[in-house]
């Protein structure tokens, strides 16, 4: 499955999606907050409401008590004017209080929604896509997301009532001349419908961009100590300028289009108004129209159009959020290829694991294992030797399920490994990686992660256990024990005490498998010797899998497996190895 998000850049990836169905998948998101934003339209139709019964107020007056010179009834109606505009107050208050708290909630529901389903992705996603950009859209497009909804989206649905509203009492005063007053609005509707698809590929473009600079940013920051090391600061530079470049010309670009809308909404306006002016002075020339009525009628023409000049902004915004979301929904409508399948079939089996026929590739025309068997007994050590880029790490990581094979079986425990979920999985199979990662926090944390059985322990319990399983005299290498502090992923201790954290939590789930992939290969002999009295005291039933290229490391397994160009072979002893080893590296 391809989980490349920047495959189809320009265009969607799974076809064009109309705006209704897009602001559709938007709302089902929304959740319980789908009950206070339809009471903050209630505000917001009430603040329109009261907004649109001023200028007829206004005009009622000029005609009934000025022109007649019946100055109390001028007061009464300053005096309701006042309230009325004392209540749009309130409203408008109260819909802006709403809108805001709803965008702030939607904010985090979206960004837990994102954060989850990536946690729900295979490592092949992860591979394919840099993390810099999976951050910029948890970041920067959720964000752009909840500046709509918490702030244009009160102004936009305010601005399309008052519109409406405005556009009613233009017909209904005077039917002719506000035919001709709203004239203007048909162009621009068809502009609108024109040009808003050209508006959201621009901010979606700029939007990609964004995410590359953010991706090249964390790339370099994370390999500066490299930069730094070969003096390559030049090459830092040059490839930031190239991402920042681009980044500038997309962010012109959808600044341009976004305020495109703006001057002709603005010139239809003045438009609009003129033709009120023109005609309305004509209609009062002829005896068909007052004076009262022309002021409502020009502040109604305000009311139409100063909300489309709105509009005109806000619709920027919104085709910003909608490109937003499609960079969100890419990653939302995934599904992880590692799938739990049913099986009921379960083989009596002396092997723990086995592989059948197994061929594997990262993509179709490069593949890294071919039609591989082989069967590891339960309690027996296993070492895999082979060239760099043999396929070792990779078979290793399809014997703890973080790919599936291309074609093939795995077989756990008499049973396909497809078939067990991913607690039980990880529960049976402890893998120490090549490069161990570890949390910002303390040592207890990070060997205690994933592992449920210790979650609530004390501290002086977990010493304990550590010390039966012989594990006390690793933690002593760490100023502090169990409470010292971890930060920025490890950064502030050596790698090969991240390593020796690792080991810790993975020998600590006393697992049926345990995975060594190049676990020694960043410390000391002493320390080795001391891992290794550590691996004697695992259940006699654990099955241990070590692949390093130090000979001594692999000197005691039990068997020794060859693994290059796609095949996996039994070695013999460690001399007839050693000789696979030597030449298959001269083969490569």
């Amino acid at each position: 499955m391809n989980y490349n998000l920047n495959i189809n850049k320009g265009k969607q990836s799974n076809g064009k999606v109309s705006t209704t169905t897009t602001l559709k998948r938007l709302m089902t998101l929304m959740g319980t907050e789908r009950n206070n934003l339809y009471i903050a339209m209630i505000f917001i139709f009430i603040n329109a409401g009261l907004n649109l019964i001023a200028p007829y107020l206004m005009g009622h007056a000029v005609d009934t008590f000025i022109v007649t010179k019946h100055y109390e009834g001028v007061i009464q109606y300053s005096i309701i004017l006042f309230g009325v505009f004392l209540l749009v107050l309130v409203s408008g208050y109260t819909q802006t209080q709403l809108m805001g708290r709803v965008g702030q909630r939607m904010l985090f529901n979206l960004r837990n929604t994102i954060f989850n389903k990536l946690q729900d992705l295979p490592i092949d996603f992860f591979n394919q896509n840099k993390a810099g950009d999976l951050i910029s859209r948890v970041n920067n497009d959720t964000d752009k997301i909840n500046q709509f909804f918490s702030q244009s989206l009160v102004q936009f649905m305010n601005s399309i009532f008052t519109m409406i509203g405005a556009g009613i009492f233009l017909l209904s005063i005077n039917l002719k001349l506000g035919l001709a007053a709203l004239a203007p609005a048909l162009i621009l509707w068809i502009f609108t419908r024109g040009i808003s698809p050209w508006v959201k590929n621009r901010n979606a473009a700029n939007m990609r961009s964004t995410g590359s600079l953010s991706a090249e940013i964390q790339e370099s920051l994370n390999n500066f100590k490299v930069i730094v090391a070969f003096n390559r600061r030049d090459y830092f530079r040059k490839r930031f300028d190239e991402v920042n470049t681009e980044n500038y010309q997309t962010a012109v670009k959808a600044g341009i289009a976004n305020n495109m809308f703006t001057p002709v909404y603005g010139f239809s306006s003045s438009i609009g108004q003129m033709v009120v002016l023109a005609f309305g002075i004509f209609l009062i020339a002829a005896g068909q129209f007052s004076v009262g009525l022309l002021i409502s009628f020009l502040a109604y023409i305000a009311q139409f159009y100063n909300p489309l000049r709105q509009i005109a902004a806000l619709w920027a915004n919104f085709q910003v959020a909608l490109a937003g979301w499609d960079r969100i929904s890419q990653i939302l409508v995934l599904e992880n290829n590692l799938r739990v399948i049913e099986t009921t079939v379960k083989e009596e089996t002396c092997c723990l694991l086995s592989f059948r026929h197994v061929s594997f590739s990262y993509v179709p025309e490069n593949e890294i294992l071919t039609d591989v068997s082989f069967d590891l007994e339960r309690g027996k050590t296993y070492a895999f030797v082979g060239p760099t880029g043999g396929g070792k790490t990779t078979t290793a990581s399809l014997m703890a399920r973080l790919y599936d094979p291309t074609a093939g079986q795995i077989i756990l425990n008499g049973v396909d490994i497809r078939s067990l979920d991913a607690d039980t999985r990880t529960s049976k199979i402890g893998f120490i990686l090549q490069e161990p990662f570890l949390f910002s926090g303390t040592i207890r944390d990070n060997i205690l992660y994933g592992n449920s059985q210790y979650k609530d322990i004390s501290n002086q319990t977990l010493a304990k256990i550590l010390s039966e399983s012989g594990l006390d005299g690793l933690l002593e290498r760490f100023d502090g024990g169990l409470t010292a502090e971890i930060k920025s992923s490890g950064d502030s201790i050596s790698l090969g005490q991240k390593q020796l954290i690792a080991f810790i939590r993975a020998v600590l789930r006393k697992p049926e498998l345990l995975i060594l992939d190049e676990a020694t290969a960043n410390i000391d002999t002493v320390t080795e010797q001391l891992l290794d009295e550590i691996l004697k005291k695992l259940p006699e039933s654990t099955t241990r899998i070590i692949i390093a290229h130090r000979l001594n490391t692999i000197e005691n397994a039990d068997e020794i497996f060859f693994i290059n160009s796609g095949s996996v072979t039994k070695a013999g002893s460690l001399s007839d190895a050693v000789n696979l080893l030597l030449h298959g590296k001269r083969e490569s």
